[in-house]
């Protein structure tokens, strides 16, 4: 799931640090994709301190429910379907239907909530600036991050830039779509990509995705850690 859903999960969350653990992984993977920690491992320093504690709670949570969803009946089948509907638009690039489905829908989702006013997004931000910088890069250290600095600064601009919000706007999705992609393949963007994307992005979102609060119902009822 992308930042906004996972979010969604901590909505009534009090402590910015457990908001932050929530996301970390993957704002961590946006630095570096070969980034590979495991807190867990490091339970004894960092439980010492209970924001550090919060950090992992919110981290653990990130990982349970990303199972749940990735091998949910719901995103097997809207990934599949959605495919079929991208390939026409992706053909003539190297960019694998099954890829941009993946990631589509969950930008979808991030967009339906929004759409729907589930999450706030300002909220999110809001959490983000106020967490314990201490306590964060202290928190970095001890799980193995060796460019710290390089993290914060990434942190910062991830919070200044505050792009979620655009996803309120499905005409916006194909941008960061065709971005993702670039990090993995090298292409030209072929005219008229990014308006055959929105045009089935928009359908599918409209017609397809009438259901898609059931996910969410489907990993609350199902997440096993609660703390």
């Amino acid at each position: 799931m992308n930042f906004l859903s996972h979010f969604y999960f901590e909505r009534f969350a009090t402590v910015p640090e457990r908001v932050l653990g929530s996301l970390l992984p993957d704002l961590l993977k946006n630095v570096d994709k070969t980034y590979i920690f495991h807190p867990q491992k490091h339970e004894e320093q960092l439980f010492i301190h209970p924001l550090s504690m919060e950090i992992s709670e919110g981290w653990y949570r990130h990982v349970e429910i990303d199972k749940l969803f990735h091998s949910s009946e719901f995103f097997l089948t809207h990934c599949h379907h959605l495919k079929r509907k991208l390939d026409p638009v992706l053909e003539g690039t190297p960019i694998r239907g099954t890829f941009m489905a993946h990631i589509a829908v969950e930008l979808m989702l991030d967009h339906l909530l929004i759409r729907h006013q589930l999450v706030n997004v300002s909220r999110l931000y809001e959490h983000l600036e106020n967490v314990n910088r201490p306590i964060l890069k202290g928190y970095l250290r001890t799980i193995g991050v060796e460019d710290i600095d390089g993290f914060l600064t990434f942190y910062d601009k991830f919070i200044a830039w505050k792009y979620i919000a655009d996803y309120k706007d499905l005409d916006q999705i194909s941008k960061p779509l065709i971005n993702i992609s670039k990090r993995i393949w090298t292409f030209e963007v072929p005219p008229g990509i990014h308006e055959g994307l929105t045009h089935v992005l928009v359908d599918y979102c409209n017609e397809d995705l009438k259901d898609f609060k059931d996910i969410y119902t489907y990993i609350q009822d199902n997440i096993t850690y609660l703390s």
